[in-house]
């Protein structure tokens, strides 16, 4: 687990570290190449992204959001449990694991994609607290569970908009008296529009699970980078006493810069 960093002390009395420019500017460049990484990849898999939701059949785009909102409250519960029974993955190994389900699920068409759909969703939760625990954050801690569902309300790998969206790193104060269920339902249309483009992919003839393999891969890989941002992030708020909103406008302007 990575470690925090040492704090310097006055006597007994702990001094808070400024965040340094090179934080910022490394949390800057792991947001620009989530998006790239992604693109790439996805391209290289099945020609872009334009479209490939309205292939989607209407029914299962009418009923998404609610298939998402009930794969992400399952994928919450089956994350902790497999926690507390000792799973911690993260790393190459949650990558395997979602690129696995990805090949079965895209092998059978839409009907296996929207089967694998919460047993993804959970593997990429699982990852995401791994990210959390790496930053030396509990991944119980209230505050923590919350801006771990928070995450999937990044844009995804097929949001072409070079990291540029800042929006899904809530200050830890906008969480407060937030409940779970509160933060799921706001969570989930964004993240049906992104597991939209997702299951269009796998749906798509002769790709298959090669398709739902390379996707699944790109997904894992996205949410963990946009988790480092997000715990990168808190981690300098606890560490220097800094504002989140104020640290968010840092990196705002590194971005655009």
């Amino acid at each position: 687990m990575k470690q925090k960093p040492p704090m310097l002390y006055d006597g007994d009395v702990a001094v808070l570290q400024a965040p340094t420019p090179e934080a910022i500017r490394a949390l800057a460049a792991r947001l620009k190449r989530a998006n790239n990484a992604g693109m790439q990849i996805l391209n290289m898999v099945g020609g872009t992204a334009d479209g490939l939701f309205s292939r989607l059949p209407k029914p299962v785009r009418t009923q998404l959001e609610t298939a998402t909102l009930s794969a992400l409250e399952l994928a919450f519960n089956g994350a902790t449990r497999s926690r507390q029974n000792g799973f911690e993955g993260g790393g190459w190994l949650s990558k395997a694991v979602s690129s696995s389900l990805g090949a079965v699920g895209g092998a059978g068409g839409l009907p296996t994609a929207l089967a694998e759909l919460p047993v993804t969703t959970t593997v990429l939760l699982h990852a995401i607290q791994a990210v959390a625990k790496e930053h030396g954050f509990d991944p119980e801690r209230e505050d923590v569970r919350k801006a771990c569902i928070n995450v999937f309300a990044a844009a995804g790998p097929l949001e072409d908009d070079d990291g540029a969206d800042l929006g899904f790193l809530a200050a830890r104060t906008s969480l407060t008296g937030a409940t779970i269920n509160g933060i799921l339902a706001r969570v989930a249309p964004r993240l049906s529009v992104v597991l939209g483009q997702k299951l269009a992919t796998q749906a798509v003839p002769i790709l298959g699970a090669v398709a739902g393999a390379a996707t699944n891969y790109v997904y894992t890989a996205y949410y963990q980078d946009m988790a480092h941002v997000t715990f990168g992030m808190m981690r300098l708020a606890e560490d220097s006493g800094e504002s989140f909103d104020t640290l968010k406008e840092m990196l705002r302007v590194e971005m655009a810069g």
